[in-house]
């Protein structure tokens, strides 16, 4: 059974911690495929993209381009209203249908909220979620944060002997990188070397992405 992560974001930019947290969950796991999805409107934010979506799933593509296996989808994009996981993940499994094994890749932080999300506990069911350590967010916060996921918890290891979707609790080296800060360097002129692959970096300057002035 193929197996495919799900790496979701807002992706404004897709920036290096994305990568990270991507790759990692490749090696520990095994994946035939890693899939970005940039969010058209994403939930948990109180404005929307600064980037419009033809720009971010551009980035994402170029992103993707690096990386051997990986992919860009406009589900989300393509998808009106807020961008639940939870209708993400129904419209991937009806595309793979029982040939694919389904990872969606999360990083420890964004994780911890997971109690907020719409249909949780229920989004749970349609996948393995894989829970990658960014910095500041360690598992045994996202463990004191969730206590009542403690039974689903697993490693990567284990993951492939479960019956039902767990949560691998991954551990890696991941940058701490923002998409606040690159947008505000991006703004300035600074330069994004380290933040974000140089084909996004020329891609921000050539379509003057983040400038100062009236947003795309």
């Amino acid at each position: 059974m193929a197996r495919l992560g799900v790496l979701g974001g807002t992706f404004d930019p897709v920036h290096l911690g994305h990568l990270a947290v991507g790759r990692a969950a490749a090696r520990a796991l095994a994946l035939d495929d890693v899939r970005l999805v940039p969010s058209r409107v994403p939930p948990h934010r109180s404005v929307g993209p600064h980037a419009s979506g033809y720009h971010r799933f551009a980035m994402a593509a170029l992103a993707a381009l690096g990386e051997p296996g990986w992919t860009v989808s406009d589900v989300e994009l393509r998808r009106d209203g807020p961008s639940y996981s939870f209708d993400t993940l129904t419209a991937l499994t009806a595309e793979g249908r029982t040939a694919t094994q389904i990872f969606f890749l999360i990083g420890a932080d964004a994780f911890a909220e997971i109690a907020t999300w719409s249909r949780y506990p229920a989004v749970l069911d349609l996948a393995h979620f894989v829970v990658v350590t960014r910095p500041g967010t360690t598992h045994d916060d996202v463990r004191a944060r969730v206590p009542a996921l403690a039974a689903r918890m697993t490693n990567a290891d284990a993951v492939g002997a479960r019956t039902t979707p767990g949560i691998v609790l991954l551990s890696a080296d991941t940058p701490d990188v923002s998409s606040t800060d690159i947008r505000a360097r991006a703004s300035r002129g600074a330069s994004l070397t380290g933040l974000v692959t140089e084909p996004v970096e020329q891609y921000i300057r050539r379509h003057g992405l983040y400038a100062s002035g009236p947003r795309w």
